[in-house]
């Protein structure tokens, strides 16, 4: 692909862009400790007889911040690993502040392949003027919140400014740095007895780790609750696509996609395999698992968020189950137990490296439409599959029509999701395009830009729900194949 050249304003806001990022990371277990604060505030208000009764949430809000301090010491060994792709010393101001741009963000996060078997693409974020947007994610597990938190993400959020494509890292999968806890005299009895039991700290294991090449006055932002919402979301998607215990949810999602690939491409040759495109591909194990079945599989992702984790799980996990967070400790409500909300999830679930995929797995950051509709990859693709990505569009209608003309003639496209359009609901002075069309309207415009419709069903599904909730979110998602017909393409190509 050719690349253009971008003027130093739109550099300076790429770099701002991914500097705040990086500081809603690492900010995650101060933001989480405000939070845990504003409990025990709360339970100080109580009368006193009242909080005789609930006397052991001392002893949660303990363990609390040592589950926080678990999450911050994976997040900081992730950013340690992180290898920003510019220099982030540039564009601080004198005050060692980032102003926000007031644009908005957008994601629901020549493309080289990795040159080894077995080997899985590191991130390497090379630059484009794009947006970016929030993922599907439900951060306060509230019914009344879910399908407005990612419009809301949409709303506040400045533009982040990144494409490109990612280089083979070849069999270095990198190391991951451990970080000792250890009890520390600070905590009460009953808590250090818990920590001694588990052989944890209960305050912060994390404050030595530090980004790379990242300076001092990174953290010095005053980052913005929105942010910390989309870090807390990063959490629950590892679950997601990573842990044991996102299984249901990928046996719903991929399974039903995975099927269809293996039904319509049965004779794979290990010489020629077929090729297919995932956008919006998140933190990677869908793209991973296609690759697996034996095909020549690229995940797109524009998401730094995203980004970030799926590079560090994917290119420096060093066996299976390696990590421990605890995703579910940041809501208090519909929970059937305390033991519940502080459960603990291993990830990941496979070694990545060890998983049988093919060779040309990589991972491409950058927009979908702005990397995607450039005239190299014209007819490229045998398959593009959409999982959780159509509505995540400002013009539904334009996602499409690429998704046309990346594919071969009798290419397939395979699509699951909602119409849970991001932009919904983008009010201001500024408003966001938003073009949102019901799922007949969709099914029209795929048949002008020379679709066949040839599986069709809906499936229930959730996206990032915590099975042991008292309220999880269900989508009927759409679930199609439709085939390029070469000859109807060309005709709506002429028109």
């Amino acid at each position: 692909m050719s690349e253009r050249r971008y003027t130093e304003q739109e550099e300076a806001l790429e770099i701002k862009s991914l500097r705040r990022i990086i500081a809603a990371y690492a900010n995650y277990q101060d933001a989480a400790e405000r939070d845990v604060k504003r409990y025990e505030r709360s339970f100080k208000m109580l009368p006193p007889a009242h909080k005789e009764l609930l006397f052991h949430l001392g002893l949660k809000y303990q363990r609390l911040r040592w589950c926080i301090s678990m999450n911050a010491a994976f997040i900081m060994n992730m950013l340690e690993a992180f290898e920003p792709p510019f220099d982030m010393s540039q564009y601080v101001n004198v005050s060692g502040h980032d102003h926000p741009s007031n644009m908005h963000d957008h994601s629901h996060v020549d493309c080289t392949h990795s040159s080894g078997r077995g080997d899985c693409s590191s991130i390497s974020i090379s630059r484009s003027n794009s947006q970016l947007d929030g993922q599907h994610c439900n951060p306060k597990e509230d019914a009344s919140t879910h399908e407005s938190s990612r419009e809301t993400e949409s709303k506040k959020d400045e533009e982040e400014h990144m494409a490109g494509c990612s280089q083979p890292l070849g069999s270095d999968l990198g190391t991951s740095q451990g970080v000792d806890v250890s009890c520390n005299g600070d905590t009460d009895a009953s808590t250090a007895a818990y920590c001694q039991d588990k052989d944890v700290s209960s305050s912060s294991a994390v404050d030595n780790v530090t980004p790379r090449r990242c300076t001092g006055s990174l953290f010095k932002l005053n980052v913005p609750p929105i942010d910390v919402d989309k870090v807390r979301c990063i959490v629950r998607n590892i679950v997601r696509d990573w842990a044991e215990e996102g299984q249901k949810e990928r046996d719903e999602c991929y399974k039903p996609i995975l099927e269809e690939l293996n039904r319509l491409f049965p004779n794979r040759s290990n010489q020629r395999p077929p090729s297919c495109l995932v956008p919006g591909a998140g933190l990677g194990r869908l793209a991973l698992e296609i690759s697996s079945l034996g095909f020549v599989s690229q995940g797109n992702e524009f998401s730094y968020y995203m980004l970030i984790c799926s590079s560090f799980i994917l290119n420096h996990t060093q066996e299976a189950n390696e990590w421990t967070i605890y995703p579910w400790i940041h809501s208090n409500c519909n929970s059937l137990s305390d033991n519940d909300q502080l459960r603990p999830v291993s990830f990941p679930d496979i070694h990545p490296s060890s998983a049988g995929i093919t060779e040309g797995f990589s991972m491409c950051a950058g927009d979908f439409v702005e990397v995607y509709n450039e005239e190299s990859q014209e007819s490229a693709w045998d398959a593009v599959v959409t999982c959780f990505f159509l509505d995540t569009a400002h013009n539904i209608v334009e996602y499409i029509e690429i998704i046309s003309k990346v594919l071969k003639d009798g290419g397939v496209w395979i699509n699951l999701g909602p119409l849970l359009y991001h932009f919904a609901d983008s009010y201001g002075p500024d408003d966001d395009m938003s073009i949102e069309l019901s799922l007949e309207d969709v099914k029209k415009v795929a048949y002008h830009y020379g679709f066949v419709m040839e599986v069709e069903k809906m499936i229930e599904t959730t996206y990032t729900a915590n099975m042991r909730a008292m309220m999880q979110n269900r989508y009927r998602a759409a679930f199609w194949t439709m085939r390029k017909n070469a000859s109807r393409a060309k005709a709506q190509k002429h028109c």
